[in-house]
């Protein structure tokens, strides 16, 4: 297999990393900006025409492959126990994605824990067919992103929980902003979505959907058919849920005119199956705008959580995506919840436990990330004393772990064998790592603390904002700037070799992005003789930092921007 492929359709043999990737990229985007034409024009027809193209092309195939062997999930395999982890298994993959015969096998069921004690039921699909929905998400993205609802937030591309909340402070954060919430939250949205309703309504090939719809899942080796539901773990399941749930806004701004001299300050604002709908009365709410939810959902073969729906003042407070939002003497302050602060702290004592024998290097290792990720999270709300509040509970927590490890030995000693003093700060959780800098000091890890975490705003999406439509490309690439610059904060190195080569990655010339990841690549390699020095490294995708190797390509330095 070593014949070189672009992106037609008609190769027989494919070389993975002899792939055009950039030509692949482009001929996708082309053809999904053409699906996003015809939807806004209204012409269905044309869709389906070209989501077919989309969907039988090479270049479609190829990155459904890419993308399902680079994600995090690409090494767990379905009931056929196969992944594709090399690069001509990976080629064979590509041209085994064909509707012609395509029947998915059941899904592998699995079970994860839930906060509340309960378990929530995954099913693990085929690498196969974890592909073929990779490829036909790529037809359905564009349209379910040009008809779905303006302020809903959950799996969509470009779009995050911070959006989400950003977007209740604009609703909710005026004197004259509605009082009254109804947190709406759908009993088992992704197990009961009307396979019917589906069928009749999903802009997608109806024959390859049903397929995925009616395949069953494998529990403790027994089969078990799938009445109704699109199961949690697919990846084309969550735009499946969005898409059942699009529409929802539209009724309630219809039925509820924003203009209407009444006022009754309706909005609506989603993240995936959490909702939050705005009144000016908690009557309007109860009375008229769930049972018209409710009439909303029937039809999908949903209904509402009961002990999970209710209706709340402004000034009681309501906890959404893990922060809490409320009125204090009339000022909205939006903070990381009781609960969410809870499940953190929870998490950082079980590693403290579970690493009572470890070094104090390998424990601050293991901590800084899951610290850094949190407060990264909540750095954009009201978090400052939150942050204080956890780095002391943490400090308590260490103490107990650094006291256990020597029960003869005084405080004193303990404080100064674990906890130093780094400049005006005492107490710092600090060890050696055994390595010496250049300069020959010894290389020192040090555990993060929340509260040196800056609190900076969020800037929210535009709510009609596209990322498949091409008169917002500038818009999505300045706010993909702003994101790749924002984690680079703490690594200025990493930010200026981005800032050098803009964002291209120079073998595929397609932008590196925080979901992409990046490889920073030794252009003299370090086997030749080649150092660390800025002047001889440049940031890859992973995938075409293996294209380098493979091939053994010469990659030049990009132009510094001026």
């Amino acid at each position: 297999m070593n014949v070189k492929t672009t992106c037609a359709s008609s190769h027989k043999e494919v070389h993975w990393h002899q792939i055009n990737w950039r030509q692949c990229h482009q001929q996708v985007k082309r053809l999904q900006a053409r699906i996003v034409k015809a939807t806004q024009e209204g012409r269905h027809g044309k869709v389906k025409s070209l989501q077919w193209l989309l969907s039988h092309s090479f270049s479609a195939k190829a990155l459904a492959v890419k993308r399902v062997t680079e994600n995090r999930g690409k090494n767990t395999p379905g009931i056929d126990q196969e992944t594709w982890s090399t690069p001509d298994a990976k080629s064979q993959a590509v041209l085994s994605l064909k509707r012609r015969g395509y029947k998915p096998l059941p899904l592998r069921r699995v079970y994860i824990p839930k906060n509340n004690g309960k378990r929530r039921p995954l099913g693990i699909p085929t690498i196969k067919d974890r592909a073929m929905q990779a490829l036909y998400l790529l037809t359905l993205e564009p349209v379910a992103e040009t008809t779905g609802d303006m302020n809903s937030y959950g799996f969509r591309p470009e779009r995050c929980t911070t959006d989400a909340v950003a977007q209740c402070f604009i609703t909710l954060g005026k004197a004259v902003s509605p009082q009254w919430i109804l947190e709406g939250d759908i009993k088992g949205c992704f197990d009961n979505i009307s396979h019917e309703w589906l069928l009749t309504n999903a802009p997608l090939d109806k024959v390859i959907l049903q397929s995925w719809l009616k395949a069953g899942f494998i529990d403790k080796q027994i089969l078990y058919p799938t009445e109704a539901g699109t199961p949690q773990g697919g990846i084309i399941s969550p735009t499946l849920a969005n898409i059942t749930l699009d529409g929802l806004e539209k009724v309630l701004m219809k039925k509820f005119p924003r203009w209407t001299r009444t006022k009754p300050k309706v909005n609506m604002i989603r993240y995936a199956d959490d909702f939050i709908i705005t009144g000016n009365s908690k009557e309007l709410l109860e009375n008229e705008i769930k049972p018209l939810v409710e009439e909303f959902l029937k039809t999908r073969g949903l209904e509402i959580s009961r002990e999970k729906t209710k209706v709340t003042h402004i000034e009681e407070g309501f906890d959404f995506l893990g922060w809490n939002v409320r009125k204090y003497n009339g000022k909205l302050l939006i903070k990381p919840s009781k609960k969410n602060v809870k499940t953190f702290l929870d998490k950082v004592r079980k590693i403290t436990k579970g690493n009572k024998t470890a070094t104090q290097v390998g424990l601050i290792n293991v901590l800084n990330p899951v610290i850094r990720g949190w407060a990264n999270y909540h750095k954009s709300q009201v978090a400052k004393e939150t942050f204080s509040s956890v780095d002391h509970r943490i400090w308590q927590v260490l103490w107990q772990w650094a006291k256990r490890r020597h029960p003869s030995k005084g405080r004193r000693w303990i404080k100064e064998k674990y906890f130093k003093k780094v400049e005006t700060r005492n107490w710092v959780f600090r060890s050696e790592t055994g390595n010496a800098l250049s300069d020959g000091t010894p290389e020192m890890v040090t555990l993060v603390k929340a509260s040196d975490t800056p609190i900076k705003r969020h800037i929210k999406i535009q709510a009609d904002a596209n990322p498949f439509d091409p008169k917002w490309e500038q818009y999505f690439e300045h706010r993909k700037l702003l994101k790749m610059l924002d984690s680079f904060q703490e690594n200025k190195r990493l930010q200026k070799l981005w800032m050098d080569q803009k964002g291209i990655c120079p073998i595929c010339l397609e932008m590196i992005r925080e979901e992409t990841r990046w490889h920073v690549h030794h252009i003299l390699w370090k086997s030749q003789g080649g150092d660390d020095r800025k002047s001889n490294l440049v940031m890859v995708h992973p995938n075409c930092h293996r294209q380098i190797h493979n091939q053994r390509l010469k990659v030049a330095k990009p132009v510094s921007v001026p």
